[in-house]
């Protein structure tokens, strides 16, 4: 996420604190080759370790952190790039450019009649990523507020008719994405757009209006929102909104690199992001992927050509902190045979949280929450709680909520799947009876923080999940049959594809 939600020492977990049920050794290898090694077996704890040692090391080095634009970024690249050609692997470096935004200053938002109040950012309101920067004090003028329910307040045109213009639009998010919202108010003379949150919604906006605006925009909780839109009607309420901004461009890469064996038509592709956040140096978010990467990359080809039947692509995500940039732009950069040849992708983000669970990502939508994969998920889901399972390793349902590198490709119609053991959400009591820890606590207590170092892994932990993944890209190397039916396929883009999340910022 954009906002640091935790600082400070890492809270103290034992250095076990899964029950020894949940730690059990790998049973042999399901699917694999007649003859062929055990990929999960290959795969040490010491290899993960050194991976991770390695990227610790770089940030000390670097400014303590890996950050896409920053040197710890642009050495991390250098060190895959660098294992990834030892262990054989065609591998290659692509560039690309994203749109940069950054507040200069605090914001303000405060009420200056009929009577004087001020706001706290981050409590009561929030910055748009994109804002523009202006210092507004302004009328207020409510446009198209529901009495209840989402609405569709700002999204049409004609919700402007009668605004006045130089006035403060106030807005209710719902239906339409902020952008069309902030478009609307602005093409109507609004000198400034408040847009609050819907019901059942907790705390305020933390969103983006995706391109650079003029004006400034905010996001305020749906209690204020409440509170203004009272006043608003009342008539006689003035706002002084306040934002300084700066944007432009940035530029980053990504790592790809290939197995040499495999069908070149029918590829498996791994990915995880490479880069932190600059408050850290990203340890568990994300060289825990990557060291995952990493690791089975470098034990790969021991698997032969009887074992690597499909091609296996392994892809380091930069700029995924601002917003999935790398992997959104490796997805848009592909022709339509490059994007059918793609078999499915796996994604792992965080795979060492010291409170964590061992989510898999919900493939086949039964808990009908978060955003609906395409045809296929459902298998690769199957077979990774087929692998747990064989271990007596307890799992649960992550859900598809658009907050990693998988959304651009179930937006292009490409199956996905992968991992996760959590960020910045609570453990209940039925997670900490199911897989240890500390119920009420967060699952990783440096996310996105300084203290986000090597000790904040569970190594061990992390090593049962990487023998998942190992053992799930070893069937899946030879066969994508309960994917796509092993043949080669056109995907098919879903159009009722929103998503919830892109990367840091919420879109609507």
């Amino acid at each position: 996420m954009r906002k640091k939600l935790l600082t400070g020492a890492a809270v103290a977990l034992p250095a076990a604190f899964l029950p020894a049920a949940f730690l059990t050794s790998a049973p042999p290898a399901a699917g694999a080759a007649p003859g062929s090694p055990d990929l999960a077996e290959l795969v040490t704890l010491k290899d993960l370790e050194a991976h991770l040692e390695a990227f610790e090391e770089i940030a000390d080095y670097n400014g303590g952190h890996r950050a896409t634009g920053g040197p710890g970024y642009g050495v991390s690249v250098k060190y895959v790039v660098g294992r990834l050609r030892e262990a054989g692997l065609t591998t290659r470096v692509q560039n690309f450019s994203y749109p940069y935004w950054r507040e200069k200053s605090d914001p303000v938002l405060a009420r200056t009649a009929p009577s004087k109040k001020n706001y706290r950012p981050g409590k009561d309101f929030a910055t748009f990523a994109y804002s523009g920067s202006g210092d507004v004090t302004a009328p207020v003028r409510a446009v198209d507020v529901p009495a209840k329910g989402d609405g569709t307040s700002g999204c049409e045109k004609r919700d402007f008719t009668g605004f006045k213009k130089g006035s403060i639009a106030l807005v209710q998010r719902g239906t339409c994405t902020f952008q069309t919202k902030a478009a609307r108010a602005r093409a109507a003379g609004a000198s400034a757009v408040v847009i609050y949150n819907k019901p059942g919604e907790k705390g305020p906006i933390d969103g983006t209006v995706s391109e650079p605006v003029e004006i400034p925009v905010v996001g305020t909780t749906r209690e204020l929102g409440v509170e203004l839109v009272k006043a608003a009607k009342k008539g006689g309420l003035k706002l002084r909104v306040k934002t300084a901004a700066v944007h432009g461009k940035r530029r980053s890469s990504n790592v790809i690199a290939d197995t040499k064996l495999g069908r070149e038509d029918n590829v498996v592709l791994l990915g995880a992001h490479l880069d932190s956040v600059e408050d850290g140096p990203g340890i568990n978010d994300n060289a825990t992927g990557a060291a995952a990467l990493l690791a089975i990359a470098g034990k790969i080809n021991e698997l032969g050509r009887e074992g690597v039947r499909n091609r296996v692509r392994f892809a380091f995500w930069g700029a995924e902190e601002e917003g999935l940039r790398g992997s959104s732009h490796y997805v848009e950069s592909l022709s339509d045979e490059e994007r059918g040849s793609i078999a499915l992708n796996l994604n792992f983000d965080m795979l060492g949280s010291r409170n964590g669970t061992r989510g898999v990502h919900d493939g086949d939508h039964s808990s009908r929450s978060g955003m609906r994969a395409p045809a296929g998920s459902g298998a690769i889901e199957k077979m990774f709680r087929d692998y747990f399972a064989s271990r007596k390793l307890a799992t649960t349902e992550a859900e598809f909520n658009g907050r990693s590198d998988y959304g651009p490709f179930i937006e292009a119609g490409i199956p996905a799947g992968g991992m996760e053991t959590g960020a910045d959400g609570v453990k209940t009591a039925a997670e900490a009876k199911a897989f240890g820890g500390r119920a009420g606590k967060v699952y990783d207590p440096c996310y996105h923080a300084e203290c986000d170092r090597l000790k904040n892994v569970h190594l061990r932990f992390m090593k049962t999940n990487v023998d998942g993944i190992a053992h799930v890209t070893q069937r899946l190397a030879r066969s994508t049959v309960a994917v796509n039916g092993g043949a080669r396929v056109r995907p098919v883009r879903d159009p009722s594809y929103r998503p919830v999340w892109r990367g840091p910022y919420q879109v609507r």
